[in-house]
Order: structure tokens, then C-alpha cells, then sequence
């Protein structure tokens, strides 16, 4: 556990703002006493607890009242990006007036570098940024370092090595009106900053120079900093929303590093002379073992990473150098977004059946990849360093955590000091009921069951085991008059929303799929989940599986679950007999309480698919032009609101228009 204190946060300015909840919701069935005992256990100091919430029972909520009781900064870890950007924007309207941040690998495409010596094919690392999501990652962890009132959902990237924090903060530089300053002493220190200058076009992370005065567009936010220099001192400071906005008077400018690598200038000297003395160690290895061809390679490109660091603080890849940098011995912890919190800070690890094997797994996969890189002579050995938190260290940096998950498993429910559990739903709902029948005729049989939930107006979901066997069912339940699709990882991202979305509105009544149908879907209108081969044990068919699976029918009054086998595994066992657990536990709790289930059916969202029909058509040449600008503000906007798939949607949109136009000219 995190015993350490935290060096990063000496000195720094911290707003005290407590964690405050605005929401209409009020805790009902399990949610008011798991919170409680979460909270009873934070206050206890329990390293780990494990909150086993059925689904549909509210457990970001949960998480959100434990986080407003125990008021300490918390680090929120979701398994992906789409399921850490749901968790933001709920996070972000529990707490309306805290510091909510959104931290997720920022790169909209990634090759990263890679040697294949079987085929003797070096590939260079390629990337494309994602400006919006940097800038996120900036104002989150300014957030942290800089108010207690702080929040951040990240995905697994958070165990990525981020940069000394010692550094970051260190780099920080507050200007005030009245400080002695130059325009060259503000030029040098903004450059050390990793801003760039550009006087013709002002972007995120640049500065320019008008007249007598200076503008800073911030790294990590939508400002632009106005500072005013006249006789060698700072005479006025103003502050505009970017791009475009009116500036009102500020009494100072917070100016945070541009980027989480940086050189720290005092000790730079002293970590290149390191980093050329392994350099040099490892070219006399090379030579030694007659490799004659990697020793000339790490010495050139070691040479050259050395003189940009020197001359501009930074270099392509200056993260492979951060051991160095850091003056951290070898095979030690990277710094990470963990190290940037408070010692008192809470994690909670949503879906930790998913997210803690995770987090297990991501060092041994960057070491396989980086070994080859460092035994041809295209890294030094100390770029191993450069690397993901392995579990133990991920460990030591943890404080308290807290496991969130439908179906935790047996690690977390033995590391946990208690569990708490949360199966009655604010709806008071009941688990699915489940049964078993033989294989025969099986097709003929589910039809039937289909059938009678669509004349009530619900909708079914199938689950088979291969995506071949998912179509011809779809296609085989049209051969009889009914609606059906079917949704596997072939079909393209922004089609699947649309799919969904469908189902919701009775467009069709039957969806199939494999294993799509699982964590973060809100179906409310399906009653009936078929699973075929439900005796073929493995990944499809485990026990978290299918209890995942079988919550997708506990948002129906009337769900069911009808399961084709003929043998009952043992996954299915644990599986129906944790079911049959929390389905007794909910009806015992309502009759106790004589309290009638409701539904709550959520709107209906419009998908990005449904928007594309409204798209305007392809205008005429002479406007081209202009529609590309508007596409392009459009994909911008689509970015700054974590909307990927809309975004994706319109680059798509713009890419087939540069494509006709090119075809068209003559």
C-alpha cells in the first residue's frame, strides 16, 4: 500500500473544496447500506473492499456517495475508453462544481515501435494524437496536484509511465502583474516549458507575440493566457476563452509544463552523461560480440537523441530515456498517474473482473515487445524502464481501492477485508428466472418462446458461440417472419449503436450475437435471453460470462433466461446458483417491504447512424470548399465533447469528399 509521502505536492497551492453530490437520486433497496459500509471501511483503513452490485443497480452512484462521504481525491479505473467516457460524463453530473478529470491514452492511432528479426523489419513508432483528449490528460492532472476536490475516470493506461511529477510541478510557473520580466526571460522560461512559438498561428501548447504583449494558450485548458510587458516588468494580465473570446483582467497566469516529459535544465547535464555512458557500455558490447551493425546504430541514434534533448529539453521517444531523466535506479517503478495523487487518495476499479487482469498483464507485454529492440541496438537496455506498472508495484502505489464489479473475481473477493453487497435494485427488479432445456430441436423450440415475447411487445436476445452461427440464425428466424439481426465484431463501431438502438425502438424484436451483449448495455426492453450451447465450457461460457450475460434480462419484470445444454458444466451451476442467490435475496426484500418492481425505460438516444440520414447532401463544386471547413469545425467540436464515433463518423465524411474531389480533376 502507499506509504510514501508525496513529494510532488510540497509547495503547491491546493483548493480545499469539499466532494458535493447535485442529483435528484436518493439511495434506495442495497444502495444506502453499501454505501455506508464502503464508507465505514474507508475510515477503517481497509486496503481493499469489493462492492458485488448486481446489474441495474446503480453502482456508479454508489461509487459517487462513497466518493462524497469520504471527501478524498479518488482515481475512478474503467477497462476501456468508451466505458471510462460513460463513467466521466456521469462523474461529471454527479459533481457539477469539482474538478472531474478524463484520462485515457490520447492517441488516435498507434504503431508503436517494434523490431522483427525473423524478417529483419524495424517499424517505427507512428502516431496520431488526439489534442482534445492531451489536453484532458493536462487538466486532470493539474487538477489533482492542485485542489483536494479532484476526480479522475481513467482506463488502464493510468499504469503508463507519465513523467517525473516532482518535475511537472517543479516546471510549474505562476506569473503575477508586477514581477520583474523581459520578453526574452518570459520566451526562455515558456520554451522550458515545452511551448512552442508560432507569432502567425496560435494553437494549444503555442505562444506568439503582438506588440507589447504575449499570449499562452495553455496546454491543459481552453484558455489563453494575455501577458503584458512594459519596462522589463509584467504590467497587466488578461484571460480569454480559446479560440476566440473577450479577455477580462486576471492577477496572474498559472502556466503548467506543455508536456509530461521535460528535462529538468538543472540536472540535465548530469542524466545525458549517464545516458552516453551506457551508450558507450553498450557499444563495447556490441563489438565485443562482433555486432558491428548495432553498435554504429544505438551510438548514432543515441547521439541524436542526446543533442535535440540538450538543445531543446526534449527529443522523439524522450520517454525511453526517463530512467535517466529520473534518476531512478534500474528495474524501479516508472512514475506514473498514481504517483500525482495525494497519499489519502481512494481508487475504485470499475468492472475489476476485466480491469485487474488487466493491469496484471500490460508489463509482460511491453517487456516481449521492447526486448528486441534493445538486443538489435535500436534502445539502450535502460528503455525497458520505460514501461507499464507491474502488479506488485501497482500495488505499493495503491492506498485503498475498491472493486466494483457484477461478478468480481476470486482475487478480488480474497485481497477484500469485506464485501459489500448491493442486490437489491432502486427499481427492485429480480434477477432473471432460469431454465435449462435439451439441444433438440432447439431452434424450433426458441422460436416459440420468441415468438410469444414478441406478441407482448418485448424484445429477445440470442447468444451463440460463433459468428457464422450468429448470422444463420438471424437469417433462419427471418425464414419465419421474424425481425432479427445479429451483432458480432465484424460489424463496423458506428453501426452498432444504431443496431441497438433499433432493437430499443421494435425496428426488429430479436438481436443474436456472441459475446457483445455483456458489461455497459441498458436494454430495458428485453425479457428473453436464449443461450445456445450453453455446455461448451470456455471463454463464452464461464461463469462470469454467463452471469453477465444472464443481467442483461434482470431490467425486464417478466425476464427469463433459457439455457440449450445437454449436460448442466460447472460454470453453469455456479452461475444459475448465484442467480437463483440474488433473485431470492430480492424477492424476500420486497415482500418484506410489499413493494411492487418498476421498469424505468431510459431514452432512447439518437445514433450517430440515425444523424447520417440527416447529413446535408454533397454540395455543389464551387462550396466544396466551405463544406470542408464546416466538416471540419464539426469533427472538432465532435473531439472537444469525447464524442469518438460522431467524430470518426465525419473524418469519414471528409476523407470519401477529399477522395471525389481528387477523382473529379481532370
Amino acid at each position: 500500500m502507499k506509504t510514501e509521502n508525496c513529494p510532488a505536492r510540497a509547495g503547491s497551492r491546493q483548493r480545499r473544496e469539499k466532494l458535493k453530490i447535485i442529483s435528484k437520486f436518493e439511495p434506495r433497496g442495497d444502495q444506502g447500506q453499501a454505501i455506508e459500509k464502503l464508507r465505514e471501511g474507508v475510515a477503517r483503513g481497509f486496503g481493499f473492499q469489493t462492492l458485488l452490485g448486481v446489474t441495474g443497480s446503480g453502482k456508479t452512484y454508489t461509487m459517487a456517495k462513497v466518493i462524497e462521504k469520504t471527501n478524498r481525491p479518488t482515481l475512478v479505473i474503467s477497462p476501456n475508453k468508451t466505458l471510462a467516457a460513460q463513467l466521466y460524463e456521469e462523474f461529471k453530473g454527479f459533481f457539477p462544481n469539482n474538478a472531474v478529470g478524463y484520462f485515457v491514452s490520447y492517441y488516435d492511432y498507434y504503431q508503436p515501435e517494434a523490431y522483427i528479426p525473423a524478417t529483419d523489419t524495424y517499424i517505427e513508432k507512428d502516431s496520431k494524437i488526439n489534442e482534445e483528449i492531451d489536453r484532458l490528460r493536462h487538466e486532470a492532472v493539474q487538477n489533482v496536484l492542485s485542489r483536494r476536490d479532484a476526480i479522475i475516470v481513467a482506463s488502464v493506461s493510468c499504469i503508463y509511465n507519465l513523467g517525473s511529477p516532482q518535475t511537472y510541478l517543479r516546471e510549474r510557473f505562476i506569473a503575477k502583474t508586477g514581477d520583474p520580466m523581459t520578453f526574452e526571460q518570459l520566451f526562455s522560461r515558456l520554451l522550458d516549458l515545452q511551448y512552442e512559438r508560432n507569432d502567425y498561428e496560435l494553437l494549444r501548447g503555442r505562444f506568439r507575440k503582438r506588440m507589447n504583449f504575449v499570449d499562452v494558450w495553455l496546454a491543459g485548458a481552453e484558455v489563453i493566457n494575455r501577458i503584458e510587458i512594459v519596462g522589463g516588468y509584467i504590467k497587466s494580465i488578461a484571460k480569454s476563452p480559446a479560440p476566440f473570446g473577450k479577455f477580462e483582467p486576471a492577477s496572474e497566469a498559472d502556466l503548467w509544463p506543455a508536456k509530461f516529459w521535460t528535462a529538468d535544465p538543472d540536472k540535465t547535464e548530469v542524466a545525458i552523461k549517464n545516458i552516453q555512458a551506457e551508450m558507450e557500455g553498450r557499444v563495447k558490447f556490441f563489438k565485443k560480440h562482433e555486432k558491428l551493425v548495432e553498435a554504429e546504430r544505438i551510438r548514432r541514434r543515441t547521439e541524436y537523441d542526446i543533442s535535440l534533448i540538450r538543445e531543446t529539453g526534449w527529443c522523439r521517444g524522450i520517454e525511453n530515456y526517463s530512467r535517466h531523466l529520473d534518476f531512478r535506479k534500474p528495474d524501479s517503478a516508472p512514475y506514473t498517474l498514481l504517483d500525482y495523487f495525494p497519499d489519502d487518495y481512494l481508487i475504485m476499479i470499475d468492472e475489476s473482473h476485466i480491469t485487474v487482469p488487466q493491469i496484471h498483464g500490460m508489463q509482460a507485454g511491453d517487456f516481449a515487445r521492447k526486448q528486441p529492440l534493445i538486443n538489435y541496438g535500436f534502445r539502450l537496455p535502460s528503455a525497458i524502464d520505460n514501461r507499464p506498472l507491474k502488479y506488485n508495484e501497482f500495488l505499493k502505489k495503491a492506498n485503498q481501492a475498491v472493486f466494483v464489479s457484477a461478478t468480481p473475481g476470486d482475487y478480488e473477493k480474497k485481497a477484500s477485508k469485506q464485501i459489500a453487497e448491493q442486490i437489491v435494485r432502486p427499481t427492485y427488479l429480480l434477477d432473471p428466472e432460469i431454465d435449462i432445456r435439451s439441444t433438440e430441436n432447439q431452434i424450433n423450440d426458441a422460436i416459440k418462446e420468441i415468438e410469444a415475447k414478441i406478441i407482448g411487445g418485448q424484445r429477445v436476445l440470442c447468444l451463440t458461440i460463433t459468428k457464422r452461427l450468429a448470422e444463420a440464425v438471424a437469417d433462419h428466424l427471418k425464414t419465419h417472419h421474424i425481425k432479427a439481426e445479429y451483432l458480432h465484431s465484424e460489424i463496423k463501431t458506428l453501426m452498432r449503436p444504431k443496431i441497438l438502438a433499433d432493437l430499443r425502438k421494435g425496428k426488429f424484436d430479436v438481436l443474436v450475437g456472441i459475446n457483445l451483449l455483456r458489461e455497459g448495455l441498458d436494454l430495458p426492453e428485453v425479457s428473453l435471453i436464449v443461450i445456445f450451447d450453453a455446455d461448451k465450457e470456455g471463454f463464452l461460457r464461464d461463469e462470469t460470462s454467463l452471469v453477465q450475460i444472464m443481467g442483461r434480462a434482470s431490467r425486464h419484470p417478466q425476464g427469463k433466461v433459457i439455457m440449450y445444454a445437454d449436460k448442466t458444466t460447472g460454470s453453469m451451476r455456479r452461475a444459475i446458483k448465484e442467480t437463483n442467490r440474488r433473485r431470492e435475496i430480492q424477492k424476500a426484500y420486497n415482500k418484506k417491504h410489499d413493494i411492487k418492481p418498476e421498469i424505468i425505460y431510459k431514452e432512447i438516444k439518437e445514433t450517430l447512424s440515425a444523424r447520417d440520414k440527416k447529413e446535408e447532401k454533397m454540395p455543389q463544386d464551387e462550396f466544396i470548399k466551405e463544406y470542408q471547413k464546416e466538416l471540419a469545425a464539426k469533427l472538432d467540436l465532435a473531439r472537444r465533447n469525447l464524442q469518438f464515433e460522431r467524430a470518426a463518423q465525419i473524418h469519414s465524411q471528409i476523407q470519401e469528399i477529399k477522395s471525389k474531389t481528387k477523382n473529379d480533376k481532370p
